[in-house]
């Protein structure tokens, strides 16, 4: 029996040592490879994740200021309606706490299930929650920030761990000599994702009907009961 339990480690010890050297084989490979098309592809796909991160993270602040005028806007009242302080913590800072929440449960599920796996149910939960927090609904303007809070902690949840894996993903695809280049590159998207938020924002602005307020969404103000 004890001679049977030291062959099958000894087998194992093998399979190991033999899954170490190929892993490292695969390593050194991408270390000395030539900047290629994957390269790129990869820099597309890291970068797209950081955009959309800052893009959903930072626009909130924007959004809550027309969110204010939409919802809280007290007819016959000149001044335009503003989110109450403690609503408009909630909705900027619920996204922050699911993102902590996030990083620390997929950067464990990436080290189990791989991080390319992971990375993909990261994306999926972050599109279904940012069209979830636009459709945000309620039968009151309370309601509807309710909603809104719920869909943004999912939404900064799934963002906590696309945020690591992105960048994780493109250090492993890029070689020694392009890896900083690179790796910047994908950082630098967050840039552009809060660049993107405002210029929408201020599109958006442009396009709606501020001085509507209620007639905007059918939802009638708390402060105009």
């Amino acid at each position: 029996m004890n001679t049977e339990i030291l062959l099958k480690k000894e087998r194992k010890d093998k399979q190991t040592q033999e899954m170490a050297k190929e892993n490292l084989q695969v390593l050194n490979a991408l270390d000395v490879a030539k900047t290629q098309w994957y390269h790129f592809s990869a820099i597309v796909i890291a970068g797209m994740g950081f955009f959309t991160d800052a893009y959903d993270l930072f626009c909130i602040s924007l959004v809550t200021k027309l969110l204010g005028r939409i919802y809280y806007t007290v007819p016959g009242y000149p001044k335009p309606g503003t989110l109450p302080p403690n609503v408009s913590a909630a909705v900027n800072g619920v996204a922050f706490c699911g993102t902590l929440t996030g990083q620390l449960f997929f950067g464990w599920l990436g080290d189990k299930l791989g991080r390319k796996r992971v990375y993909g149910m990261t994306l999926l939960l972050m599109v279904i929650a940012s069209l979830a927090s636009g459709l945000s609904f309620g039968s009151s303007p309370k309601g509807v920030m309710a909603t809104l809070c719920f869909f943004r902690f999912w939404l900064g949840f799934g963002i906590g761990g696309d945020y690591p894996l992105s960048a994780t993903i493109m250090s492993e695809y890029a070689n020694k000599k392009t890896r900083g280049a690179f790796i910047a590159a994908v950082f630098a998207m967050q840039g552009f994702g809060i660049l993107t938020g405002g210029i929408v924002t201020m599109v958006l602005k442009l396009g709606i009907g501020l001085g509507l307020g209620p007639l905007v969404t059918g939802v009638e103000s708390d402060d105009s009961e």
